[in-house]
């Protein structure tokens, strides 16, 4: 089930993932700004929603890949 994500490069994965977490720079980022906004209560709207999947789908992803990568290297250790 998760082979796909082995075949994204982790380059790309860490690259996208690290632009999507500032974007845009000024005057604050999405993912700052939506995360405050959830944790106030005042994601609301559906557009918000959007950005903040957006903005944490490839971190998530980087996330996801990371752990499989450890979860390989553990059993090959056993």
């Amino acid at each position: 089930m998760s082979h796909w994500i082995k075949k994204i490069p982790l380059v790309w994965l860490i690259l996208i993932a690290g632009w999507m977490a500032v974007a845009p720079v000024q005057p604050e980022p999405h993912l700052l700004e939506k995360w405050r906004m959830l944790l106030a209560g005042t994601l609301s709207r559906p557009l918000d929603w959007f950005d903040w999947v957006i903005h944490n789908l490839p971190l998530a992803l980087l996330v996801w890949r990371g752990w499989i990568e450890w979860q390989s290297k553990r059993d090959a250790n056993r």
